[in-house]
């Protein structure tokens, strides 16, 4: 089984949209194997958004900056989905990465207060509710960096 990561996004947090949001990835019938509350510092974001998804390389120093400063601002959820090509089907349930462009009926099409357009003009992050792996190679990347092995769980469900 695939493992893939989500955070929910301190907007998603302060908003009281976490319940919501996990129980939409488990009615798609993906395993919630691991998940915590922690409000990581800059050293860990750097590694998630550089280390891994070579964030700051593809888009520039400034959006990055942003980007980091919005995540510090509160507490994230992190969790790990398991499930037969969770990573794709978690991307298909968030929807596409700026919420004016997702589709009603994923995450951001419901949730989402701003516009890729409206954060660039304000010259602000994108709140955009979650973050998930883009691809498989990432997922691992990421889900080892936030959880050690022993803080995800192997179980049956009763589905």
């Amino acid at each position: 089984m695939q493992k893939t990561l989500v955070l929910l996004k301190p907007d998603a947090v302060q908003r009281g949209l976490a319940g919501e949001i996990i129980s939409r990835f488990e009615k798609a019938g993906l395993k919630l194997v691991g998940a915590k509350m922690l409000q990581p510092d800059e050293a860990h974001y750097h590694h998630h958004y550089e280390g891994i998804s070579q964030l700051k390389s593809r888009i520039g120093e400034e959006p990055f900056n942003q980007n980091t400063e919005f995540m510090m601002s509160g507490p994230v959820v992190a969790m790990v989905l398991e499930g037969d090509d969770s990573v794709v089907k978690v991307r298909q349930l968030v929807g596409a990465t700026d919420p004016g462009q997702a589709e009603k009926g994923t995450i951001r099409g419901d949730y989402g207060k701003m516009t890729l357009a409206e954060a660039k003009e304000l010259n602000i992050a994108l709140a955009n509710i979650v973050h998930a792996s883009g691809n498989a190679e990432e997922a691992r990347a990421e889900v080892d960096h936030w959880f050690k092995p022993e803080e995800l769980f192997d179980y049956k469900t009763d589905r």
